[in-house]
């Protein structure tokens, strides 16, 4: 229902959340100096959402930190392979974490979960974009809908977040090799989150939840959390969102013409 979110009661740290803190906070310590700004702006009570960009596979243990020490623990929408990992599969679960299957008939589960987490006055986190970014210069792409759904299902607020500086550590796609693509985990990197206002999503509220309205909703979001980013990086982002979707359809109609090309040779 919405609205029914604000009248619920913050749900506080559980056995394996603090584990995880107590595995993950040391190695961060080491790697990072942080800068982490808009605490103020998290709901001291009810549910809640928070959306985050995503450039480094070292993403979700830098802000999993900054959203520990806020005091609101935060449910994260993960992918189900995780969940399968021995060790971390007791934690995740432990946790309460949501995860998420893609193409199956569970797909649903995670949209369900995160409404009802919500609606009992939790936070759950969502990295909008779905993946790492595939945007050349790290800026934020287009977004997925489930944030922009639970939110208008809900009535539940969303809190945009950006962050800077993993990719440093762990660039996008590392795996040890040689060049800009090597782990560094040394100098110290300064990591930098900072969260802003609630997004202003009351022209969709009390709307039918169409493909538009949550596409208009999604990227409502998008415009906030990269506006926080431009602030972090002290530079403007590209006019035009990178778009995953249109990319691949760009590089299949290319791949065409080159056959074509070739078949005709």
């Amino acid at each position: 229902m919405p609205g029914s979110s604000t009248r619920a009661a913050r749900r506080t740290y559980g056995f394996w959340y603090r584990l995880a803190a107590v595995i993950a906070k040391p190695p961060l310590f080491v790697l990072t100096k942080r800068d982490w700004r808009g605490y103020e702006n998290f709901p001291a009570e009810g549910g809640f959402l928070t959306a985050i960009n995503h450039n480094s596979y070292l993403d979700p243990l830098v802000y999993g930190h900054y959203q520990y020490d806020s005091g609101r623990p935060a449910r994260f929408l993960a992918k189900a392979g995780v969940f399968k990992v021995p060790g971390v599969k007791q934690i995740l679960h432990g946790a309460r974490m949501i995860p998420v299957y893609r193409g199956s008939a569970d797909a649903a589960h995670a949209f369900r979960a995160a409404i009802e987490a919500v609606d009992e006055g939790e936070c759950v986190a969502f990295y909008i974009e779905g993946t790492l970014t595939r945007d050349p210069d790290l800026w934020p792409m287009t977004g997925k809908t489930g944030a922009a759904r639970v939110a208008l299902t809900t009535g539940a607020p969303v809190i945009p977040v950006a962050q800077w500086g993993a990719h440093e550590i762990m660039p996008r796609y590392a795996k040890g090799g040689k060049g800009n693509r090597r782990f560094k985990p040394f100098p110290r990197h300064t990591v930098k989150v900072l969260a802003g206002p609630p997004v202003d999503l009351d022209r969709w509220r009390g709307q039918e939840l169409t493909g538009t309205v949550l596409r208009e909703a999604t990227d409502a979001i998008m415009d906030d959390i990269t506006a926080l980013l431009e602030q972090l990086r002290g530079e403007k982002a590209p006019a035009e969102r990178f778009d995953m979707a249109r990319a691949r359809a760009g590089a299949t109609r290319e791949k065409t013409r080159e056959n074509a090309k070739e078949s005709a040779e």
